[in-house]
């Protein structure tokens, strides 16, 4: 197993700068061209290096500033995908939720071209020495959990096992090849799916679509270890837990019970980055599922407000997860990125750069590095 680049880390996105939303907003209207907006992103991205570089962080990402949304971005260049983009649902209650996006197969899924690679080339270049480039992507559970049986064609795949999931694999896999002969050896895959797994509503709707959301954990670790099996030498492959995270709201709650073994046990994961930064996250009992040589980051900051947390407070959760796990395997980060979709947290720009100096400060204190 392959270990993280420090003690503590972050998920990857950032808030954007505001002349970057309005370039991008620019490129909508026909007002500037690709090139252009790219030119943009370009200063953002340096900028938002120098920012984490800054701040202390070992592992560097590009802040996802050239992304409208974590996952459509990526699902959409691959062959064979079809997706629509989400809608903004506004609750009784005032508040905004993102409605999730249709990701539909309507081919047989390919590599169809190089995704992430120029974008790292371009954030390699920026990161200075004794940093590590970080990419981020979604997971590929995400092109079977949103729709089930009945969003992947039936023309395409008459079966589902093995050879959708072996497709996938494989194309995730030449992803990975490519990022890796361009210099890249660490890739966090975001998943919501198995952290969705654990909340009793979306258990349901995945039984009305036709899956078994028991077997479904076993299942997915399966499908990940394909995309393992795939991975260069030398890479380091981790995955987020995310159950949500649009404009400050989630989307799902409930204990990681259901899924924790599949995920800690089953998986070929190097690390897992969990999000535990209020109650509905439950206990951290579930992490002792935890084997030799893999790491759990804890997600105890959360992105979702400004409000900063008592780093006393933080130590003692983390004393309290170490009665499950060794403390020697796990690790510190907030609970999810500060901007999952371009919309961004309703946080303060000084929230997000405090926040994760706190995380650093606090893994220092605890762990001396």
């Amino acid at each position: 197993m392959m270990q993280l680049p420090a003690r503590y880390d972050h998920v990857g996105s950032f808030l954007r700068p505001k002349y970057l939303l309005e370039a991008r907003e620019k490129k909508a209207r026909g007002e500037i061209t690709p090139g252009q907006l790219r030119e943009v992103e370009d200063k953002a991205i340096a900028e938002i290096v120098k920012f984490q570089q800054d701040i202390g962080l070992k592992s560097i990402t590009d802040g996802e500033f050239r992304r409208t949304y974590f996952h459509i971005d990526f699902l959409e260049q691959l062959g064979g995908v079809k997706t629509d983009i989400p809608v903004t649902i506004r609750k009784p209650d005032g508040t905004e939720e993102l409605a999730p996006p249709v990701i539909r197969v309507i081919d047989k899924v390919r590599h169809a071209r190089d995704i992430q690679k120029a974008d790292f080339e371009y954030l390699k270049s920026q990161v200075g020495p004794g940093h590590t480039p970080k990419v981020t992507i979604p997971s590929p559970t995400m092109l079977h959990f949103r729709g089930g049986r009945a969003g992947i064609s039936k023309q395409a795949y008459p079966e589902l096992d093995p050879t959708f999931y072996d497709d996938v694999a494989q194309a995730y896999g030449d992803e990975l090849r490519s990022l890796h002969a361009a210099g890249c050896r660490y890739v966090q895959m975001d998943d919501t799916n198995l952290a969705y797994l654990c909340d009793e509503k979306m258990r349901e709707a995945a039984r009305q679509r036709g899956d078994d959301p028991n077997e479904l954990p076993h299942r997915y670790a399966k499908f990940i270890n394909k995309v393992v099996a795939q991975r260069p030498q030398g890479m380091l492959l981790a995955m987020h837990l995310c159950r949500g995270n649009f404009k400050s709201t989630h989307a799902a709650a409930g204990n990681y019970e259901p899924v924790a073994e599949a995920l800690l046990k089953e998986m070929d994961i190097d690390a897992y980055f969990m999000e535990y930064d209020d109650e509905r996250s439950g206990d951290f009992r579930p992490l002792r599922y935890l084997p030799k040589g893999k790491t759990v980051v804890l997600g105890l900051v959360t992105t979702k407000f400004g409000q900063l947390e008592d780093k006393d407070a933080l130590k003692r959760r983390i004393d309290e997860a170490a009665k499950y796990a060794p403390m020697e395997q796990l690790a510190l980060s907030p609970q999810c990125g500060f901007s999952s979709t371009v919309h961004g947290n309703n946080i303060a720009v000084e929230d997000q750069r405090n926040k994760l100096r706190l995380v650093v400060e606090t893994a220092q204190e605890m762990w001396g590095a």
